[in-house]
């Protein structure tokens, strides 16, 4: 029997909507009180890239067997693997408030890690090869509040990745193109990522696409900066890809108060400015796309045992600010669903399989150019 694969551990869960109707209740004293750690931040040594040589610092990549992203649901053909690198950067599964960035053998953490793995990553693996790091992620509270501590969280955080992904780049034939993805604090540093070491380099030239999923970013203040253009097609390489789902009727108040709230790349402000929508269903920005566009949605079974992909149950529509509304009913995964109507947990694994056919087809788009 597959192992659980789209559970999310109760604790997370629990803490993520308790804490958010909490904040709409008694503010953010309470929420932060719940969270956010009370010790000081824990300066650590940067993880040098040459640690990344052992495998035992990775979920997934080659030369490993019975990894998390080799899961695929029941009826879905192992296909034999596309030419495409693949770097997968998993979302928060630290919720501890006794440090503030996760430790490497912090065996509850890592079974999160792999829980997520499982439901995005395995997406990509028709493309190619998957790299997926172990990394010490900043903890869910880092993100509750503006103390110094929680930059500095994130920064050793990012560090790790940076690492991991010189390793990756040293490792892979340099001749192979490069798939990037991520979601939610995967997807941050995914952004710092494509700032930091592929905007105006020549690896911008090898990226068949960036996975920029479930985080905010500015198309007026952020796109230039981060060395690919926003996907416009379908059929389109060496893009971005972006999106946050929402139910109706959607309350992403929280999400565009701090949007608003923060500077670009560029030092203007975000307020205001739209966000990237990629509609999954389509592959191009801005559209909406009826449920019959959707190619398989995954499904739990109620032990959260197994999953089954099953087509035509969620459209997909951009907003005009530019989050991703699928409808007034959609189907029940699970009790997972954030306040607002806040589908964050889902946002690969409503579109599963239009991922899947996404990375296949600009693929063929990169190999053709």
């Amino acid at each position: 029997m597959a192992r659980k694969f789209l559970y999310i551990v109760a604790t997370l869960i629990v803490l993520v909507i308790a804490g958010a109707v909490a904040y709409r209740m008694f503010g953010n004293d309470l929420l932060r009180r719940a969270l956010v750690p009370g010790v000081a931040f824990r300066a650590e040594p940067t993880i040098p890239s040459r640690m990344y040589a052992d495998k035992a610092m990775w979920f997934a990549r080659p030369g490993l067997t019975n990894t998390p992203v080799d899961w695929l649901p029941p009826g879905v053909e192992r296909t034999t693997p596309g030419d495409a690198d693949i770097f997968f950067i998993h979302p928060t599964s630290f919720v501890g408030t006794d440090r503030w960035n996760a430790a490497l053998d912090d065996a509850e953490t890592n079974e999160r890690a792999r829980i997520f793995l499982r439901g995005q990553a395995s997406a990509f693996t028709a493309a190619g090869r998957v790299w997926a790091p172990r990394y010490r992620q900043a903890t869910f509270g880092a993100f509750l509040t503006s103390e110094a501590a929680a930059t500095q969280a994130l920064d050793l955080a990012y560090h790790d990745i940076e690492s991991a992904f010189d390793r990756f780049l040293g490792e892979v034939d340099p001749s192979r193109p490069i798939i990037l993805a991520g979601h939610s604090q995967g997807a941050l540093h995914l952004i710092r990522l494509l700032r930091e070491k592929v905007a105006g380099t020549p690896l911008a030239r090898r990226i068949v696409a960036a996975y920029v999923v479930g985080w905010p970013v500015s198309k007026v203040t952020d796109i230039p900066a981060l060395g690919l253009p926003e996907c416009a097609s379908a059929d389109q390489a060496g893009c971005l890809l972006s999106w946050q789902s929402f139910a109706d009727p959607a309350d992403p108040s929280l999400i565009v108060e701090q949007y608003d709230a923060s500077t670009g790349f560029d030092g203007r402000s975000r307020a205001g400015t739209p966000m990237v929508c990629t509609n999954p269903l389509t592959g191009t920005p801005d559209a909406q796309a009826p449920a019959s566009a959707n190619l398989g949605t995954l499904i739990p079974d109620k032990a959260l045992q197994n999953a089954t992909m099953t087509p035509g149950l969620v459209p997909a529509r951009c907003t005009e600010r530019g989050f991703l509304s699928i409808g007034d009913s959609p189907p029940d995964l699970g009790p997972y669903v954030l306040p607002g109507n806040n589908w964050h947990v889902y946002d690969y694994s409503l579109f599963w399989a239009n991922v899947r056919a996404d990375a296949l087809r600009r693929l063929a788009a990169w190999e053709k150019r």
